[in-house]
């Protein structure tokens, strides 16, 4: 079990809080954060339905947050908290970014981009390679997704 005060369960945390602000705004509740040297650079959920844009996934928003914030494109040692493996889209975007490190909390054996199912965080043909860790406050991340996903089945919004 993770330490409650250790680096991976504080920022997974806030990226928790970011995918519950989804789930509340009827978004499927993924919630990224991006922190280089103790400092949070970029934190979104997704807003694919208010923004009408199906790039909007919580990493990508997170992206374009942290380079604003370093004025680079570059993410380098850079490190990415999310609620959910990300998907192929995500996973390029990250890897153009050259971040560091992706954490995540739950695998998407379905659409998983970043190992489930495709594996391009590290493959062998691209310019970057990401370092990997997962399962991180695998369980709270799981049940806001399954709930969010269950309330959606029975045509009800999830309450938190």
């Amino acid at each position: 079990m993770a330490d409650i005060f250790s680096e991976n369960v504080i920022y997974m945390r806030m990226a928790l809080r970011e995918a519950e602000r989804a789930a509340e705004a009827g978004e499927v509740p993924c919630g990224a954060v991006i922190v280089k040297d103790g400092e949070i650079l970029g934190k979104a959920h997704n807003q694919t339905e208010r923004l009408k844009d199906p790039t909007a996934h919580a990493e990508i928003l997170a992206i374009t947050q942290a380079a604003a914030a370093l004025e680079n494109w570059r993410l380098t040692g850079a490190v990415l908290y999310v609620t959910k493996e990300p998907c192929p889209m995500c996973a390029g975007a990250i890897v153009l970014a050259r971040l560091r490190k992706v954490v995540w909390a739950v695998d998407d054996p379905k659409r998983g981009g970043a190992r489930s199912k495709f594996e391009i965080l590290d493959h062998a043909d691209l310019n970057h390679r990401v370092e990997i860790e997962t399962g991180i406050m695998e369980t709270e991340c799981k049940s806001l997704l399954q709930n969010f996903f269950r309330a959606r089945r029975a045509g009800k919004k999830l309450s938190l």
